[in-house]
């Protein structure tokens, strides 16, 4: 191990960063895809701690579910060998086949953990319609999530909860206090 770690030299910290954005990027991308196949209306996306978070108004198959799960796990996967243990690295590490196996599987279980848990929660307590909209809300304010609505999404809003998104946003605030 001792070995493993004597050898690690970082050549090129602008090339570390630029690999780790684009790891993240390319993951989020692999999202926003598996979302566009599906042809879901867009009711408003938020740009979060988090990152970029859509907001669609249908429940997912379950095809659609386990998709958004393994084709990110798959581009991480993906980018990590390449961004690691190919000549376009800029940390030269050893091409032992166990630490490869490692670090990309450490890799993937990082980006996709989130993912696995959504989607058994999505199995297990399926929420569509008016409360997946709600809950996703929900959980954009709770991260302090900037969230914007889609033309559709005014519509939407206006016609399901007779309100606007200010309005809705308020209501859902959890700074809000309700008195009864």
């Amino acid at each position: 191990m001792t070995e493993f770690l004597s050898d690690i030299h970082l050549v090129n910290i602008p090339g570390l960063i630029l690999f780790l954005v684009l790891w993240m990027l390319l993951f989020r991308c692999a999202h926003i895809l598996i979302m566009m196949l599906r042809r879901a209306p867009l009711l408003g996306w938020a740009i979060g701690p988090l990152g970029i978070t859509f907001m669609t108004l249908h429940e997912p198959s379950a095809l659609a579910i386990w998709l958004d799960v393994f084709l990110p796990a798959l581009v991480s996967g993906v980018v990590l060998y390449v961004g690691l243990f190919t000549s376009l690295s800029p940390l030269p590490l050893l091409h032992h086949p166990i630490l490869e196996v490692l670090l990309i599987c450490f890799g993937v279980l990082i980006t996709s953990t989130g993912d696995v848990v959504n989607a058994l929660n999505d199995l297990r307590y399926p929420l569509w319609g008016e409360v997946r909209v709600l809950r996703t809300i929900q959980l954009l304010q709770a991260t302090a999530a900037r969230i914007h609505f889609t033309p559709f999404g005014y519509s939407y809003l206006r016609d399901h909860f007779g309100s606007n998104p200010t309005d809705l946003l308020r209501v859902l605030s959890p700074h809000t206090r309700i008195q009864l």
